[in-house]
């Protein structure tokens, strides 16, 4: 068995956060806040010239053809760029569903999903919705739907509490939950990412804040606070990287080991988002400096596609 990821998978990952550097820096994530519909524009487009929206759809669909394993570290840099956009639901959730993925695949559409959840993510802004009811999936067109905004901690993050008329329903019960394992952990890779994009920040500003006439990240108390998360984000990211070579296996485990991954990267994104904002001192408190849109970001992906105590609740229903 390798444990490691391919040279292909790791170049890809370099491409796809060479890309989201480029089209995503922090002042497109906080340009979203107060944009019309919260999104990053040219950094979607980019990723679908790319092919990354359309990696899960198969290669007669104008996809790639790839796998969950291939795509999990290039969700995790999204979540690194704290991208201002509905990649989890629309490649790793809705892509993989649809009779039809072609044009979701190009980029021609966006494809949004909201399950087990009654707000969905850019519904107002998306042209389709995959939406879950008594175990089944339905793809619901946007002028089908009713649609009310909805505020959230994370302003570049659209919501709207969405209501749907009949539509028929696509694959069965294990479609629906194979799709929500996806989601989730996808949010999970997502939040490794923006636990690592906290750490570098304070990192970063550990070396250069001066207090006493040397750096604040020569103190020991810094260093614990730092180390902490560290060795939290270290324990997260392989039950993440597990989980996705489980989905892609078809392992009849892998909905534990989403929800073992999506607990841990939960904890890890929460504690390094307190860890950051201790160590920031009154500076991570404002809305001019960057910390805030991932901290952000983070404490609205803890709460989304199950929480950690949703998930370490199934987990103890797996064993016992």
């Amino acid at each position: 068995m390798r444990f490691a990821f391919t040279d292909d998978q790791l170049d890809f990952r370099d491409a796809v956060r060479d890309l989201l550097a480029n089209e995503c820096p922090a002042s497109v994530v906080r340009a979203a806040w107060e944009n019309d519909d919260g999104r990053s524009g040219a950094a979607w487009r980019a990723l679908a010239e790319m092919g990354v929206l359309g990696a899960l759809a198969a290669e007669d669909a104008g996809g790639l053809g790839l796998t969950v394993l291939d795509v999990v570290l290039i969700v995790e840099e999204a979540g690194y760029a704290a991208l201002p956009e509905p990649l989890v639901e629309h490649a790793l959730v809705a892509v993989p569903v649809l009779d039809d993925a072609a044009r979701a695949a190009a980029g021609e559409i966006t494809v949004t999903a909201s399950l087990g959840d009654p707000y969905v993510l850019y519904g107002e802004s998306a042209d389709a919705i995959v939406v879950d009811d008594d175990d089944l999936l339905y793809v619901v067109d946007r002028a089908d739907a009713m649609l009310a905004p909805a505020a959230g901690i994370d302003a570049s993050r659209r919501l709207a509490w969405v209501e749907w008329d009949p539509a028929t329903p696509v694959g069965d019960e294990a479609t629906r939950h194979a799709a929500f394992d996806r989601g989730a952990l996808g949010a999970a890779a997502q939040l490794v990412g923006l636990a690592r994009r906290m750490l570098d920040l304070t990192v970063e500003y550990a070396k250069e804040r001066q207090q006493f006439g040397v750096p604040i990240g020569s103190f020991q108390a810094v260093k614990h606070h730092l180390a902490d998360s560290r060795i939290a984000i270290e324990f997260a990211r392989p039950l993440v990287y597990r989980a996705a070579w489980s989905v892609t296996q078809g392992d009849p485990d892998a909905s534990t080991h989403v929800s073992m991954a999506k607990a841990l990267a939960s904890d890890a994104a929460m504690l390094t988002a307190t860890q950051a904002l201790q160590c920031h001192g009154a500076i991570g408190y404002s809305y001019e400096y960057d910390l805030h849109l991932f901290m952000k970001r983070a404490w609205a992906l803890a709460a989304t596609w199950g929480d950690a105590a949703w998930h370490r609740a199934r987990v103890g229903r797996a064993i016992l």
